[in-house]
């Protein structure tokens, strides 16, 4: 294992230098689920704060674009792609981010912070029916660009 590259010599956090990275199509994927009970599951189509699964898409979208806002190390990037979805299942509902860029840094933090923030808005619009919902399983499933992909399967 490596060492951690936020940190400088004397252990104090910092941000990488990527200036000399060369500038490739990085994409990465990311999940997270949120466990709903069965009733809220079938209140979603009746949500008075409209669709949960559409705002949480566009919160998860928007929310991309700010990650160097929210992650003090994160470098700001420009991105060519971001999608979420959000998909019924079972036990809830399974969100899935995929952010692109063609720069000299990863978007494995922008895909997360889709995710994440998909997720908190479901429990947002949800809350009133159910104080008992559960985010789990916020995790990166693939990371390709840059010199190391990386995939979770």
């Amino acid at each position: 294992m490596g060492k951690l590259s936020h940190y400088d010599s004397e252990g104090q956090a910092r941000m990488v230098d990527v200036s000399e990275k060369a500038p490739t199509r990085r994409e990465a994927v990311a999940y997270a689920f949120v466990a709903l009970s069965p009733e809220v599951l079938e209140a979603l189509p009746r949500n008075p704060k409209g669709n949960p699964l559409e705002v949480a898409r566009f919160a998860g979208i928007q929310a991309a674009k700010r990650t160097a806002d929210l992650i003090p190390m994160c470098h700001p990037l420009t991105l060519s792609f971001v999608d979420v979805t959000a998909t019924v299942v079972e036990a809830g509902i399974e969100i899935h981010s995929t952010a692109a860029t063609t720069a000299g840094t990863g978007v494995e933090m922008e895909a997360l912070t889709a995710a994440s923030v998909a997720a908190l808005t479901l429990y947002d619009m949800c809350k009133a029916l159910d104080k008992g919902i559960i985010i789990r399983e916020i995790r990166l499933l693939k990371k390709t660009g840059g010199k190391s992909d990386f995939s979770a399967t």
